[in-house]
């Protein structure tokens, strides 16, 4: 497009399951429902049957304060729980047990704040969060647009969620992702909810640009498909806008095969919801001394993980900062670090080759097979001399991709480190000859033997001990400018 995009903005609804409950938000229904045959885990609540009534779990109410604590917000005293009527087959009841900001509803936070680190720092403004339960889930067969039926799986419906709620803040679809990273490992840290479970943090997306109506954007699996998602619709909407088609306010799937945005009808309002208060659930009060209660046993919490990670293991704060992102990878340099005795090195590793085979590979460090044992049994070989750097580098794909040791993979591929002087002498002789006009070279500029000995290393495949290899290389030389040949 030849014209400027629009401005954008982005605000996100952030679903996130309450993984550590053993029941479900309203019902002792167990809540630990992957894996298991559909609609197994049910009882006359969850199916809304005539009579039954709700019971909050308590549990959930405690996490979700904590999180309301984590993210600065204003917890309410009291709030209370709405119904938000609709008729969809993922809600057997036609209606889901929420909470409301409006006529007189209370969420059970409001306001707060998420610092994120995008192309400057920024602090994202949180609308509200509330506690709600999870609808039924949804199977279609093929794709949402060609399927012949939808099955239905209740066992996830009534899951304790919380809905985190931002302000339209967001300028990018990089920004979102950051932002939603930032909230896992915050979540993680807590130890309320487990975001590499599958559908455990989930996104709704409300994108608009200027000219143009909101567009919610449901179906977000994924960290990786939000910007897919939101990039996608920037470039639907801004060609609307440029030929001067009007952004009708809509709900849209991503379509995660075709990388695309589907309308699927024109986006509800709250009137149509029908919000009123739930008549079998009292208002929740919630005390000072509560509250305090809660805040007591919060865990150490990401910003603060990554201070003491510059005062403990003497970090930069950006390595900190990179390693805080992920709670996994918190966790795996911290289990590195109490086995090897220089933390700096190990975070070189992580930050460089290993963040960088985990993106080729598009998979966070639990997908891999790598352990923090793997990484510093590699470093150790390194430093006993047995492996190069570069050889180390072959070494750690070999590892995320198969998860065998660095001893083994060190044996099979026959990479130990050459450090026999009469080899390398041949060898370098050899490369001498081949690259008589680099010698030529070398003999006048000192710097030209950097190719010399590069071209060592790719003959021996980055077996050649470096130091070993540079010292004969310049000896080779001296020979034969004081031969005068």
């Amino acid at each position: 497009m030849n014209k400027k995009t629009p401005k954008v903005k982005i605000g996100l609804e952030v679903h996130c399951q309450l993984t550590n409950l053993k029941t479900k938000l309203f019902c002792g229904c167990p809540s630990n429902y992957r894996g298991d045959p559909p609609n197994t885990h049910l009882c006359p609540v969850c199916l809304g049957i005539p009579g039954a009534l709700p019971v909050l779990n308590a549990k959930a109410v405690e996490d979700a304060v904590m999180i309301a604590l984590a993210l600065d917000s204003e917890i309410s005293r009291r709030t209370t729980f709405f119904r938000k009527n609709y008729y969809y087959p993922d809600m057997a009841k036609n209606f889901q047990i929420s909470q409301y900001d409006k006529a007189g509803g209370i969420p059970i936070a409001l306001g707060g704040i998420v610092k994120i680190e995008a192309d400057h720092d920024r602090k994202i403004r949180i609308r509200r969060i509330q506690l709600e339960e999870d609808p039924a889930k949804l199977v279609h067969p093929g794709t949402i647009e060609t399927s012949p039926y939808t099955l239905v799986d209740y066992n996830r419906s009534g899951i304790a969620l919380t809905e985190i709620v931002t302000e339209p803040d967001l300028n990018s679809p990089a920004e979102a992702r950051i932002f939603l990273k930032k909230m896992r490992s915050i979540l993680e840290h807590l130890g309320v909810s487990d975001g590499e479970l599958e559908g455990a943090m989930r996104c709704d997306a409300n994108i608009s640009l200027a000219g143009g109506g909101r567009v919610e954007v449901k179906n977000i699996s994924s960290f990786r498909e939000v910007e897919r998602a939101l990039r996608f619709e920037i470039m639907r909407q801004a060609s609307r806008i440029e030929k001067g088609v009007r952004v009708e306010m809509e709900t849209r799937h991503w379509d995660e095969a075709r990388r695309i945005t589907i309308s699927l009808r024109t986006k509800e309002t709250e009137q149509e919801y029908r919000y009123f208060p739930e008549p079998d659930l009292v208002p929740l009060i919630i005390s000072e001394d509560y509250i305090e209660k809660c805040r007591k046993q919060m865990p150490e919490l990401p910003d603060a993980r990554a201070n003491r990670f510059v005062k403990q293991y003497g970090l930069p704060l950006y390595d900190a900062k990179v390693l805080i992102a992920e709670k996994a990878l918190a966790d795996f340099f911290e289990q590195c670090a109490k086995a090897y005795h220089d933390p700096k090195k190990i975070s070189n590793w992580m930050m460089g080759d290993l963040l960088r085979r985990l993106h080729e590979k598009d998979i966070d460090i639990h997908e891999s097979k790598i352990t923090p044992e793997h990484l510093v049994k590699m470093v150790k070989l390194i430093d006993d001399g047995v492996i190069s750097g570069k050889i180390a580098k072959k070494v750690m794909r070999i590892i995320v991709e198969t998860g065998k040791t660095p001893e083994e993979i060190v044996e099979e591929e026959e990479l130990i480190r050459i450090t026999s002087e009469k080899l390398l002498e041949k060898m370098v002789a050899e490369v001498f000859e081949r690259h008589q006009k680099a010698v030529e070279d070398a003999l006048k500029d000192e710097k030209a033997a950097h190719f010399l000995v590069g071209e060592l290393m790719r003959t021996t495949d980055g077996k050649a001990d470096p130091q070993l290899a540079n010292r004969i290389v310049k000896r080779k030389l001296k020979e034969i400018s004081d031969s005068g040949v």
